[in-house]
């Protein structure tokens, strides 16, 4: 009874001593919160570097409203064309943005798909598809939460509620919500309208501006290890649909067979009968043109990039038929339906291009957006404006040092070196772009 009695005792104190832990740690949990509900975050920059752009969304009749998605930054608008720019998607479940779209119906609804559709050993992953209806002041999640990265978001410009989503699906995993996926409600609920396997996504969508029934769609088979990027696969081709993504059939008569990487569609404005591809595969890859609606392809050049997982998106030029661009580490342009190419003007701009946008009224007024941030040309790229005041730069690791009054801190940036800055300054204005330095 004494052993048990002793027991009982140590039980009793097990239990106060618990009890008392408990309200300490509450009450210290309280203190911690309190505490750090007092800090407040501010934006030390830099813009001086800025960082990747992915997407780039510009309702066409208010060519100064522009939504610019950052890889690794949100989303961000302008309504002076880019005098200032306000974050939008701070608040939202990702940083990370694959692509933006605006309902040609209705400017105040904003798509905004998650997850930069590429495929680096660098990436960050979305959570799903977000929507706006009042011009980005606030977006509603919609579903799509496995898509991990969104690559293209297209709205039928005859029905509001009917949008298609290219989903790559996960990088480092099977499954996932992998595919193309239509909803008929808004976004409300979504149908895989083209399902492949686990293992394969697709990676672009078209519509026929003439008949929104008719679809084409480049399917996308990836995976990333720590070891070794498998970039393609038997499953990757083109595929059609002429009754709103019901059926599907392979439009592939002309383009390589076997394994191929990833291909990037595009559709000329003056003839959509024309269909340009551009498909990674080694020795047989390059780019290609229809002019019979994909029934058929013919192999114009060689090109295509050697990095395919990271670019792969056509540009086609508004105004000048058969004038394509097509995103690299250095753009490349060509004027005669992929034949020849050249590239586009880098003076004074960073490489790692991403997006086109090509004014529809003045095709010499071009934006660009990569790895350096977003930049203007009005000279069809012999020239460039750089936009220094997007705050976007990609940091891998930060550190501070312990200088005296105001202390350092310091970066490794994703392709824009290594930068530092102090956290503080006596300037009114706060810290500029010129107080941050490159580590030597």
């Amino acid at each position: 009874m004494k052993f048990s009695s002793n027991l009982f005792i140590i039980f009793l104190l097990s239990i106060s001593l618990s009890v008392a832990q408990s309200q300490k740690n509450s009450k210290d949990d309280k203190i911690n919160a309190e505490l750090f509900n007092n800090f407040k975050l501010r934006s030390i920059g830099p813009a001086a570097t800025s960082g990747r752009i992915g997407d780039i969304a510009i309702y066409q009749s208010e060519p100064n409203v522009w939504y610019i998605a950052v890889s690794c930054g949100g989303v961000w608008k302008t309504t002076n064309a880019g005098a200032s720019f306000t974050p939008i998607f701070d608040n939202y479940g990702s940083y990370s943005i694959g692509c933006v779209a605006i309902d040609p119906n209705n400017k105040h609804i904003v798509w905004v798909g998650t997850g930069e559709n590429n495929s680096q050993r660098s990436v960050g992953y979305g959570d799903g598809i977000y929507k706006s209806i009042d011009g980005g002041k606030s977006f509603t999640k919609m579903g799509l939460e496995k898509s991990e990265h969104i690559a293209k978001i297209i709205i039928d410009p005859t029905n509001s509620d009917i949008i298609y989503v290219a989903s790559q699906g996960p990088l480092w995993g099977p499954g996932g919500d992998r595919g193309l996926y239509k909803s008929t409600d808004g976004g409300k609920t979504w149908v895989q309208s083209l399902k492949i396997s686990e293992n394969t996504g697709v990676t672009d969508i078209l519509m026929d501006p003439r008949d929104s029934k008719v679809l084409y769609a480049a399917s996308y088979q990836r995976r990333r290890h720590i070891w070794t990027m498998i970039d393609g696969g038997p499953e990757a081709t083109i595929y059609k649909s002429t009754n709103a993504g019901t059926t599907w059939e392979k439009c592939n008569n002309g383009i390589p067979s076997g394994d191929l990487g990833r291909i990037g569609l595009a559709m000329s404005p003056q003839n959509p009968d024309v269909l340009y591809a551009v498909i990674e595969a080694p020795e047989k890859g390059g780019f290609f043109k229809s002019t019979d609606r994909g029934a058929s392809w013919v192999k114009q050049s060689s090109y295509y990039s050697g990095s395919a997982q990271y670019y792969h998106e056509l540009f086609p030029d508004p105004i000048d038929f058969d004038k394509v661009y097509a995103v690299d580490t250095y753009t490349r342009v060509t004027s005669d339906g992929g034949k020849t190419w050249n590239n586009v003007g880098l003076k004074e701009r960073h490489v790692d291009d991403h997006i086109v946008w090509v004014d529809p009224k003045n095709n010499s007024h071009l934006l660009i957006g990569g790895d350096g941030g977003l930049y203007e040309s009005y000279d069809k790229g012999q020239t460039w404006r750089y936009f220094e005041n997007l705050p976007v730069t990609q940091f891998y690791r930060i550190q501070a040092d312990n200088d005296e009054p105001f202390y350092n801190v310091y970066g490794g940036t994703q392709d824009n070196n290594s930068i530092g800055a102090p956290y503080r300054t006596a300037h009114p204005g706060g810290i500029l772009n010129q107080d941050w330095k490159y580590v030597v």
